[in-house]
């Protein structure tokens, strides 16, 4: 079976904070509402109307949301970094003879086009999905590795019965992490190529 991995996209893949802050203050500016920027940063993961609940009231958020992933392209795209690492992780993937697919909770074109700008060219992409909701794109793609920042990403990898290799570059610390349920816990993705050679030789020895 050819090995796939997943990887998330924000926190993971993509150091976003800049970009969201920056579309944050905009979207305050535009709509006259105050936003905390530097807090709704510390708390990236979840889906955009997680953290616009705490800014709009409910029958606003649909609107809200529009208006931000409107705004984004032209604000965040540019602002936003890979991680360190990032393009070194998907080339080990790569290198391996596998697949590296994004499954992420950010909105599927935004996505992309953080990808495109960074040069970063994965076999599949698949956005919108949370926590849970990623173990259906990850066992769609027969992901076996999920790789995230976030506890909703453990809880993905492991609803999809996937290894899950995390790493505390987001939200969540690494004793979170592992009491989630983590698998494996990475200081960060420049630890990635050479943990996927152990693991690669490992699951080569089993078979």
């Amino acid at each position: 079976m050819t090995l796939t991995v997943g990887f998330d996209l924000d926190m993971t893949l993509i150091d976003s904070r800049p970009g969201i802050h920056a579309c944050y203050l905009a979207l305050a500016e535009r709509t006259g509402t105050f936003i905390d920027a530097d807090l709704a940063v510390t708390r990236l993961g979840p889906p955009l109307a997680e953290e616009l609940v705490h800014w709009f009231p409910a029958d606003r958020i649909e609107a809200m949301s529009d208006l931000y992933r409107s705004m984004y392209p032209a604000i965040a795209i540019t602002a936003t970094p890979a991680m360190t690492g990032a393009r070194e992780a998907i080339a080990a993937v790569r290198e391996a003879g596998g697949r590296a697919v994004v499954v992420t909770a950010k909105y599927e074109p935004n996505a992309e086009l953080h990808l495109a700008h960074l040069g970063i060219e994965p076999d599949a992409l698949i956005g919108n999905l949370w926590a849970e909701q990623k173990a259906v794109a990850l066992r769609e793609q027969g992901a076996s590795v999920y790789v995230g920042d976030h506890v909703g990403d453990v809880r993905g990898a492991r609803t999809a019965g996937a290894l899950s290799v995390a790493v505390p570059t987001g939200p969540c610390d690494a004793a979170e992490l592992r009491a989630a349920g983590a698998d494996v816990v990475l200081d960060d993705l420049t630890h990635f190529p050479a943990w996927l050679t152990s693991y690669s030789a490992a699951v080569a020895a089993r078979a």
